[in-house]
């Protein structure tokens, strides 16, 4: 993920990309953007095998796909607290999956 101010539009936004999202939280991920001031600026699918098979709809068959997004706000904090909430929904589902294995 990264972090970087300015935009095509304005130097007054700061951006976040954030790469290989997880499928089943894509919905969760783009409500917590509308929630937190941000604009969801660019969603790719890109493919895992070559590199210059990338759509900007969902293909009919996402396996073999990573799903790419870019993120702007007016403040670059709005962008620091939606990473932190993505990283910690998919620590703590990891964290679940290892206890349901034990």
């Amino acid at each position: 993920m990264f972090i970087s101010n300015g935009c095509n539009d304005c130097n007054k936004y700061a951006r976040l990309e954030m790469k290989n999202i997880d499928q089943e939280l894509l919905p969760w991920l783009e409500d917590i953007i509308d929630e937190n001031n941000g604009k969801l600026e660019r969603k790719e699918w890109k493919s895992k095998y070559n590199s210059y098979v990338v759509y900007d709809y969902e293909p009919f068959c996402t396996t073999g796909f990573e799903i790419n997004l870019v993120i702007s706000a007016k403040d670059s904090a709005y962008l620091n607290f939606i990473k932190y909430l993505y990283d910690e929904k998919v620590s703590t589902i990891e964290y679940l999956n290892n206890c349901y294995t034990i």
